[in-house]
């Protein structure tokens, strides 16, 4: 390993000589003084390079920006930097020559940042390197950390499902096919089915991290081709609210992890999250005149509307809508027991945006088995899945979330795409 001092724990090494390594992020050449500005991804330091040091002034003489170096110095105190402190090198070492013209720039400037989104992610590998970007997934990581704590606590074993199925999984609408050897599979849309096997093999309580393809033809700023999801499936429970339940204790906890580790400026969210029938938010639209294009499920406008309602009414950033009809719900979700056109279903809406679908599944065989005969699903194709449930299965649900969603509007990003590491849609699959 090369010996260096991460730059945000040089603080108590001063007046000591120390060692440290990072991208150029900015260079000025005063003839007989250079300044270099250090990045690594803990932070910046000032690097002062004097003519007095002749291996490192000479090392210094064809830096460009971006390329990565490697120094050895006294630590000193300064008022002309904001760490209060700065770097007089006596060592220096390139370890990698960026080009001198760079497709895009790194340094981050005030005001909105220029260049063509698409520009940016052809070259994304440097537009990660800006240090905003880099929260981005400091925040992915700390909050699924959170997410993730409070499912190991409540007794979730992890799993990991594939994403080749020899069927199409959910409604079978919207996968990709491929090629596998002598016959065709599908990309799975979700874990949904893998999940509902582990209840039927006694598993009790899962979760998973993991791929999912969508083939939607969509162009918004919330879809993507393929993004992570975070599901989790569990069993023994009495209806859908259970499943709701165990979701906002974990939603709490990776929003607690935040402010703990990132210190980020936000509520918590106050439990339990408001809960509305798809019916009672239809109602409350209409009142305030918001157009709704079908009766069975939610446009993006409603969305949005219906969240800043809730916001004003309650303080939630959070609403669960539930029981939506069976006209738009896949065939494996519960039914009510007194309105069978329902069912025990639900999604999240975060700010607007839907991140999580979820339901209580029907685990009876024969009820299974009818409701998918209405549906007109192939039953050739689903036999694998329907004989999970032919030998008994307890009571379950769970949901399935997309945490880029959820990253996105907590960071009040424009698209889930700049919540992505690489973002893949109908035109993108480079880098």
């Amino acid at each position: 390993m090369i010996k260096r001092i991460p730059l945000k724990n040089l603080k108590s090494h001063l007046d000591q000589e120390v060692s440290v390594a990072g991208f150029v992020h900015a260079f000025r050449d005063q003839g007989k003084i250079k300044f270099i500005q250090l990045r690594d991804r803990t932070g910046f330091v000032q690097l002062v390079v004097l003519n007095q040091h002749e291996q490192a002034f000479q090392a210094s003489q064809d830096l460009h920006l971006e390329s990565v170096i490697a120094v050895t110095g006294i630590l000193k105190s300064t008022s002309q930097t904001p760490q209060g402190f700065e770097i007089e090198v006596t060592q220096l070492h390139l370890l990698s020559r960026a080009n001198p013209e760079l497709p895009i720039p790194v340094a981050e400037t005030k005001g909105a940042d220029k260049t063509d989104v698409t520009k940016r992610f052809n070259w994304r590998w440097l537009d990660l390197r800006r240090p905003s970007q880099l929260h981005i997934f400091q925040v992915w990581t700390v909050l699924e950390k959170g997410f993730r704590k409070a499912l190991l606590d409540a007794g979730f074993l992890q799993i990991y499902a594939p994403s080749l199925m020899n069927t199409a999984s959910e409604s079978g609408a919207e996968v990709f096919s491929v090629q596998y050897f002598d016959r065709q599979a599908f990309l799975a849309q979700s874990p949904q089915f893998y999940k509902q096997m582990a209840m039927a093999a006694g598993f009790e309580r899962v979760f998973l991290v993991g791929p999912v393809y969508r083939a939607e033809p969509s162009f918004t700023t919330r879809h993507m081709t393929e993004f992570t999801g975070w599901d989790f499936e569990m069993s023994y429970i009495d209806s859908h609210h259970d499943v709701m339940d165990m979701e906002e204790k974990a939603l709490v906890a990776g929003f607690a992890q935040l402010k703990k580790e990132l210190n980020l400026d936000l509520d918590l969210p106050k439990t339990p999250f408001p809960r509305l029938t798809l019916k009672e938010v239809k109602s409350k639209l209409a009142k305030v005149n918001v157009p709704s294009d079908k009766s069975d499920d939610l446009s993006p406008l409603e969305e949005r509307e219906i969240s800043r309602l809730i916001k004003a009414e309650t303080g939630s950033d959070f609403l669960f809508v539930i029981d939506y009809p069976i006209t738009s719900r896949p065939f494996y979700h519960m039914r009510h027991e007194t309105n069978s056109q329902l069912t025990k279903s639900f999604d999240l809406l975060y700010k607007g945006v839907e991140v999580t679908t979820g339901a209580q599944r029907e685990h009876r065989y024969d009820i299974l088995l009818d409701q998918a005969k209405e549906k007109n699903m192939p039953l050739k194709s689903l036999e694998n899945y329907l004989n999970f449930f032919k030998y008994g299965c307890p009571p379950h649900g769970g949901v399935g979330l997309g945490p880029g969603r959820l990253v996105m509007k907590l960071l009040d990003l424009p698209s889930v795409k700049e919540a992505t590491f690489l973002p893949r849609d109908v035109r993108r699959l480079t880098p």
